[in-house]
């Protein structure tokens, strides 16, 4: 099977992406740019990431998403949650830091985005890396959102493009267990919500990632 895969340079695309190249052919890594604070570093990561799966990278501009505004994620004025690692466990707290840094329809936008490139380049998958931990408090990385996505797609696609989310069912601890049973090249991720000169450690998904690698010994 051909397949796209969207590579956003952090653990979840990466680890995905490397599960699906294991059985299917990888034709693109797809990265998109849509205005968030880590977009060099994440299209730096993921362009290095591309070269070891042995796909090409493309990509994608798509200004207009991050210019709709009001999330941390896109605006330096708009404060980035810093939740300790404790926080993570409390559904409140994880619940408003989810609600700061969301950006409108995002999910969807990018993993349709995909689906035109798929179809125009004979794919007939988008790989994601979607994760159970994190559809706890976003439903755009849930099962219900990835059946709803290809519901849509046979009416959407000539081809029936098919969304396929190979980590869906791991939390991070899982995806990092399963990234080095693979060599996936882990060093290789940029997580953070920052775009700074190193990962900064203190937001979200630095700390996820930090949680993760600690359960595993590393």
């Amino acid at each position: 099977m051909r397949c796209l895969a969207l590579l956003s340079g952090g653990l979840d695309s990466l680890v995905a992406a490397t599960l699906a190249g294991a059985e299917h052919d990888l034709a693109l890594a797809l990265t998109c740019d849509y205005g968030q604070r880590a977009a060099k570093r994440e299209i730096e990561a993921a362009r290095e990431q591309a070269k070891w799966l042995g796909c090409r990278h493309q990509i994608v501009a798509l200004p207009w998403l991050g210019a709709l505004g009001g999330s941390a994620l896109t605006e330096e004025v708009v404060a980035l949650p810093e939740p300790s690692l404790e926080d993570l466990g409390d559904t409140e707290v994880i619940s408003q830091t989810a609600r700061a840094v969301w950006v409108p329809n995002r999910n969807a936008v990018l993993v349709n985005v995909a689906a035109a490139f798929a179809e125009r380049l004979g794919a007939t998958a988008v790989v994601c890396g979607f994760n159970r931990e994190e559809a706890a408090t976003f439903r755009d990385n849930s099962r219900a959102f990835v059946a709803a996505v290809n519901r849509l797609w046979r009416y959407s696609t000539a081809t029936t493009v098919r969304l396929l989310a190979p980590t869906l069912e791991l939390d991070k601890r899982e995806i990092v267990r399963q990234g080095r049973a693979l060599g996936a090249p882990l060093h290789l991720v940029w997580s953070c919500y920052q775009g700074g000169e190193r990962q900064c450690g203190r937001c979200e998904s630095c700390r996820r990632l930090a949680r993760a690698l600690e359960a595993e010994g590393e």
